[in-house]
């Protein structure tokens, strides 16, 4: 993977940047020190690594926009940290970066539960927003595989889903406002706790951006009542393509899961082997599909679900009979990512797929594998078609990591082929950069990077991200000589 090239001069300022960061945020506030930098070199995207030039974690959104005004006025690049749980390498820094971590902004400001609004700074992790409100009986809904640790600042950035995003949405869609610093320090407020804001969606903007536009210290957000009741349901199916077929077959249907997830063969095997959930580790692919709401609207929505898997001869069916079980039964799905790791090194994709598309999808991946000659497990939130291919690779074997990378960018693009798109909540980061070009014509992408230049006219936040490198690097060019 190619970076641009590091600006030498600012790399040879190290030593000013940080007293003057120290000066204004304190001195335990700024990581200079080369070993503690190397905690910093990486995200979950961990086959690339480059630590930044220093680190800063301001405690207050004032604190982030002193740390902005510095690195603006001296010309360093800033790249915004939450948990640093990218898959994508959102937060990778470059070499002549300073790395801006929200992790200080960690607490729960506000709850209004009359308005179903909660305001948070931006470092709290996922998992502890509906912690705070739950027993009051409400939950925040998106839910992440890696909740427990990532902040919402990543969840903004990346615009995250989980597996209840087909009934509740994704990010975008319970977010309804932020605090935002921008690069030259000036602290704005966008949305707030309403349900709409007139004029421009500006918000839908940020949502999504990958910290191009500015640093989001302060976000409110939607909450929901909690259902009176949930269940999930496991059905084992010979192959992949007869569980992708049933898939479609249950949103055809008409009917609305909260959940809907897909993990074939090797996904079982691993997850089962981390988690002992029970999963059929004879089938070649397996549904986990729940349902909530009252006693009988769960019943009501488990027959109809269940006469549509059986029409695809189901191997295995599990109905989940407590709580305990059903908790263990999501444990293996959320562990899933951990379990893989177990295995071997892996890459993490995030394409997404018209629902109608996944059998053939599947089939494509399979052939790929054997091709490239290696192994994948599919993980992915089926009912929304946003697929999470794992492609495991020896990194300490030459030449595995770059055949790797061509077998995901083929799938990738064969996401695009079939009228899906690049990315569904990783985000595009590093990974997904040069494969821009592959779903967006130049004008198109031109058009994206204009919106940058009205929020970041210098091109200093979140380098190297995003948009192809020729790009990056002609628009770095044109604002230098600005």
């Amino acid at each position: 993977m190619r970076m641009p090239a590091p600006d030498a001069e600012v790399i040879a300022r190290k030593d000013e940047i940080v007293e003057r960061l120290r000066a204004k945020l304190g001195e335990e506030a700024v990581i200079s020190d080369a070993a503690e930098l190397k905690a910093y070199e990486c995200d979950g995207l961990a086959a690339y690594r480059q630590p930044p030039l220093a680190v800063c974690l301001p405690s207050t959104t004032e604190e982030v926009a002193e740390a902005l005004k510095i690195c603006r006025a001296m010309g360093v690049p800033v790249v915004p940290r939450g948990s640093g749980t990218s898959l994508a390498g959102g937060a990778m820094p470059t070499a002549d970066s300073v790395i801006l971590g929200v992790a200080r902004l960690n607490e729960i400001l506000e709850k209004d539960y009359e308005n179903r609004v909660v305001r948070v700074q931006t470092g709290v992790t996922n998992l502890s927003v509906t912690g705070a409100v739950q027993e009051e009986g409400f939950f925040y809904a998106p839910d992440p595989s890696s909740q427990l640790a990532c902040a919402i600042a990543g969840n903004i950035a990346m615009n995250s889903g989980g597996a209840h995003c087909l009934k509740y949405g994704v990010t975008t869609n319970n977010l309804l406002g932020v605090r935002m610093v921008t690069m030259d320090g000036e602290i704005v407020d966008i949305g707030g706790p309403f349900m709409d804001e007139g004029g421009l969606d500006v918000l839908g903007l940020i949502c999504g951006s990958e910290g191009q536009l500015g640093v989001v210290t302060e976000a409110w957000l939607r909450i929901l009542r909690s259902p009176e009741g949930a269940k999930p349901i496991m059905f084992g199916f010979e192959t992949s393509e007869i569980a992708g077929a049933c898939v479609a077959d249950i949103i055809k249907e008409g009917v609305l899961p909260v959940a809907l997830e897909f993990m074939d063969g090797p996904a079982i095997q691993a997850c089962e082997n981390f988690a002992k959930a029970g999963y059929p580790t004879n089938a070649g692919a397996l549904l986990i599909v729940e349902v909530e709401g009252s006693d009988g609207e769960i019943d009501e929505q488990l027959e109809k679900i269940k006469a549509v898997a059986m029409r695809h001869d189901p191997i295995s069916v599990r109905e989940s009979g407590s709580a305990a079980e059903a908790a263990k039964i999501w444990a293996g799905r959320k562990g899933a990512f951990g379990a893989m790791g177990q295995i071997d090194d892996y890459i993490c994709l995030d394409g997404t797929i018209p629902v109608g598309e996944l059998p053939n999808v599947l089939r494509r991946i399979s052939e790929l594998s054997k091709q490239y000659g290696l192994d994948v497990a599919n993980i992915f939130h089926a009912g929304d078609g946003n697929m999470h291919p794992l492609i495991l690779y020896n990194a300490n074997k030459p030449g595995d990591l770059e055949k790797c990378e061509a077998f995901g960018a083929d799938i990738l693009k064969l996401s695009v082929e079939v009228g899906g798109c690049l990315t569904g909540e990783h985000g595009v980061g590093v990974e997904k950069r040069e494969l821009m070009h592959a779903q967006f014509n130049r004008e198109d992408l031109q058009q994206q990077m204009a919106v940058k230049d009205v929020f970041d006219p210098l091109w200093l936040l979140n380098p190297a991200k995003v948009f192809p490198i020729d790009m990056l690097e002609e628009r770095a060019a044109a604002a230098k000589a600005a």
